[in-house]
């Protein structure tokens, strides 16, 4: 999201997400406090989800799709015995069963949900069907018809039995996996329904609850609402270059980073062919690699045909003038 006004600040808050607003309220609240002309968030929280919510300011935005696409961990809770329309509690009952699983069952269950598995999203969602998105045809009252896919989830935990009703669970995944729907999941294998009724993001990507901060952190009185733009931004935000911190690190010379800058690629051969300090970059097409002169991260490079070549460079202005590498 960009305004046309607004002071031109670079960086991550992660937001401790409340319960209620949509992720793009907390976007559009945060740009106002902020005062910033271009915010985005790292992954959609339900409006009934709370916990970890990146939000990329000014260059960090270029880094979302990375923070996207990096392993996330959640805590959720299911309630047995009730499915719904929304498959949490926000929506209508749907189907109803006395049956209530023994733990036992329950984790015998869960091994068939890890590794690269086929997942039905659910009908409230964001997706678009036909061009529209799923949830507005949902709420006109035409279901839609959701094709199963392909998700990769790490680890499902059953972590506690707070009663027969609920089961609590911690879950490791990939990129657009719905915890809706995995819960939706675990109770038919375990022969009944269910719906969500708590789920809590724990970690997004490098981000987890220990850098998260609480609205009313943020927003410490009144005030912040009309804060003047020559103050001091409301907390510290983390630096554009953390979103990428999962990914491996790849050292490289003066030299080889300002070609890399300049859209030039590197020759792997002056590594011998097939190593780069150490890395094997025989079997890597696909990987990407951070790279990083002189502890400053300069941006994402992959192998192409025996070459190092940018996939995206970052902070380019702070390193680069008019005819050299400036490092302060």
């Amino acid at each position: 999201m960009a305004r046309k006004y607004g002071r031109e600040i670079n960086g991550w808050l992660i937001l401790d997400k409340p319960l209620g607003p949509t992720s793009t309220d907390m976007v559009n609240k945060l740009l106002r406090l902020f005062d910033a002309r271009k915010a985005g968030h790292g992954g959609t929280l339900d409006p009934l989800a709370t916990g970890v919510l990146p939000v990329a300011f000014g260059r960090a935005t270029a880094t979302i799709p990375y923070i996207m696409d990096a392993t996330k961990r959640y805590c959720f809770t299911l309630k047995f015995g009730e499915s719904r329309t929304t498959d949490d509690g926000e929506g209508e009952p749907l189907a109803f069963s006395d049956y209530r699983p023994s733990d036992e069952e329950i984790r015998v269950s869960l091994p068939q949900f890890c590794g690269n598995v086929m997942q039905v999203p659910p009908i409230y969602s964001a997706l678009r069907v036909g061009g529209k998105r799923a949830y507005d045809l949902a709420r006109a009252g035409r279901s839609p018809e959701m094709p199963p896919r392909q998700v990769r989830i790490d680890s499902v935990e059953l972590i506690e039995r707070p009663d027969q009703d609920h089961a609590v669970f911690e879950v490791q995944s990939g990129k657009g996996v719905y915890m809706r729907s995995l819960a939706r999941d675990i109770a038919l294998a375990c022969g009944t329904v269910g719906h969500i009724t708590v789920l809590r993001r724990l970690q997004c990507g490098p981000f987890d609850l220990s850098h998260a901060y609480k609205l009313d952190e943020i927003v410490l009185d009144k005030r912040a609402e009309t804060r003047d733009k020559s103050e001091t931004l409301p907390v510290p935000l983390l630096e554009v270059a953390t979103a990428l911190a999962d990914i491996p690190a790849l050292a490289v010379t003066k030299a080889e980073g300002k070609a890399l800058i300049c859209g030039q690629t590197v020759e792997v051969s002056s590594w011998n062919g097939t190593s780069l300090r150490g890395f094997d970059v025989s079997a890597k097409a696909e990987t990407l690699w951070r790279v990083v002169l002189e502890g400053h991260v300069l941006g994402l490079c992959r192998f192409d045909e025996g070459r190092l070549r940018a996939v995206r460079m970052l902070e380019n202005h702070l390193f680069f003038g008019e005819n050299d590498v400036d490092y302060t």
